[in-house]
C-alpha cells in the first residue's frame, strides 16, 4: 500500500516482548503506552489523535483497511496470524495490534456529532474496580452524552485491555480524565455543578446518617482511599481485611432516580459493587447541595450491577436536561453544556499568562 514495513522472522520475540509489557499496568503508567486491538479500535484511536507508535499486523489486507495516510510514521512489522492468535485477549484477532502513546484527553479531537449532543451531565466513578463494568459505564456515558468521565484513584486502570474492549471505542468519543485525587476534581467541574451519588438505600430527603445504621456493604464505604497496587481488582472481589466502622456521615438526603434533580450542570458519581462510594464522594455531594440517587426495585432484587444502574440514572438525568432545555429555549433561554474539559487550575494559568 505505498508503506514500508518489516517483516519478522521466526524467533523474532518483539511481538511477544511488547505485549507482555504493556499488560502491565505499572509500565502503561510509568512508560506511558498503551495496547489497542482490532481494525475498529485502531481506527477511532487514530481518528481522535492517538499517536500509533508500532502496528504489527498479520496481512496486507488488515493494514489497507486503517488510514494509512495516519501510519506514514508508524513501525509497521508484519508477523505470522498464529503469532498474534497467541497474544491476544479476542476470541476472533482481527490480526492488527497497535502500540500507543498514553492519550492526552486535553489533545484529543472528539467527533463532532458527539460534541453536539452532549448536555451539561459529568459522569464521576468511585471505586469502579470491575474492567467489564468500567468500559460498559464509559459506552453509556457516551450514549447518553456526557461533557466528560472523571476517573478516581482507587479505580481498574482505564487502560486496561478488558476496560478498552467493553468500552468499544468510548475512549476516543468523550473526554476520559484517569487516576484523579478527590482533591482534584472540583478543578474539573464547574463552580455551579451539583453533585449527587448513586445510592441503593432510600433515606428521605433530609435524613442524615450513621454508617451502622444502613447497609455500607454496597454502596457506601467510610474507607478512605488506598494506593492501587499493580493488581487489578474486581468488583467480585471480596475484601475480608477491612471493614466499615461507624461514622458520621454527611447529611445528603435522597431522591428517586425519576424525581427532578438534574440542573444545568450536574456531576453524577457511581460507585463499585463491593467497595461502594468512598467518603470523599459523600463530602463532595454534601458541599454541593447534591443528593443521594435511589432506583425503587422489585424487593426480590437486592441491588443492580454498578454500570446497569449507571446507565439507567445518566438516560434520566439525560432526559431531564433536555426537558430543562426545551423548556428553557421556549423562554429564549437554553441551557448550555460544557464543552471542553480543562481543569479551572489550567485555566487560570491561562489567563495569568
Amino acid at each position: 500500500p505505498g508503506l514500508s514495513y518489516d517483516k519478522a522472522i521466526p524467533g523474532d520475540k518483539r511481538l511477544a516482548k511488547v505485549v507482555t509489557i504493556v499488560k502491565s499496568r505499572k509500565f502503561r503508567e510509568q512508560h506511558g503506552k498503551i495496547l489497542l486491538e482490532g481494525q475498529r479500535l485502531i481506527t477511532d484511536a487514530l481518528a481522535a489523535g492517538a499517536q500509533l507508535q508500532t502496528l504489527f499486523f498479520s496481512t496486507v489486507e488488515s493494514l489497507k483497511a486503517l488510514p494509512l495516510d495516519k501510519l506514514k510514521r508508524v513501525q509497521l512489522i508484519k508477523v505470522k496470524f498464529e503469532e498474534i492468535k497467541i497474544w491476544s485477549d479476542l476470541v476472533t484477532p482481527h490480526g492488527g495490534m497497535g502500540i500507543f502513546r498514553r492519550p492526552d484527553h486535553a489533545k484529543m479531537k472528539y467527533p463532532t456529532v458527539q460534541q453536539e449532543n452532549t448536555v451539561p451531565l459529568s459522569l464521576i466513578c468511585d471505586n469502579i474496580r470491575d474492567p467489564g463494568n468500567l468500559g460498559t459505564i464509559l459506552r453509556s456515558a457516551v450514549a447518553a452524552g456526557c461533557s466528560k468521565v472523571l476517573i478516581t484513584q482507587g479505580c481498574v486502570d482505564v487502560w486496561e485491555p478488558k476496560v478498552l474492549r467493553a468500552g468499544m471505542g468510548a475512549h476516543f468519543r468523550i473526554p476520559v480524565v484517569s487516576n484523579l485525587e478527590w482533591e482534584a476534581i472540583p478543578n474539573y467541574l464547574s463552580s455551579s455543578t451539583v453533585v449527587y451519588v448513586a445510592d441503593h438505600a432510600y433515606l428521605g430527603a433530609g435524613s442524615s446518617g450513621q454508617a451502622d445504621n444502613m447497609d455500607a456493604s454496597g454502596w457506601v464505604s467510610t474507607r478512605q482511599h488506598e494506593k492501587q497496587t499493580e493488581t487489578e481488582y474486581e468488583d467480585s472481589d471480596s475484601d475480608g481485611e477491612e471493614r466499615d466502622l461507624p461514622l458520621e456521615l454527611p447529611d445528603v438526603g435522597s431522591l428517586r432516580y425519576h424525581d427532578n434533580w438534574a440542573q444545568d450542570q450536574t456531576a453524577l458519581v457511581i460507585g463499585g459493587e463491593t467497595h461502594g462510594l468512598s467518603l470523599d464522594a459523600l463530602l463532595l455531594a454534601g458541599k454541593t447541595d447534591g443528593r443521594r440517587l435511589y432506583i425503587p426495585m422489585s424487593p426480590s432484587v437486592d441491588s443492580l450491577n454498578s454500570a446497569m444502574a449507571a446507565s439507567i440514572l445518566l438516560f434520566e438525568g439525560r432526559r431531564q436536561l433536555l426537558f430543562r432545555t426545551a423548556e428553557a429555549g421556549r423562554g429564549g433561554v437554553r441551557a448550555r453544556a460544557e464543552p471542553t474539559v480543562t481543569s479551572r487550575c489550567s485555566q487560570s494559568a491561562h489567563q495569568q499568562r
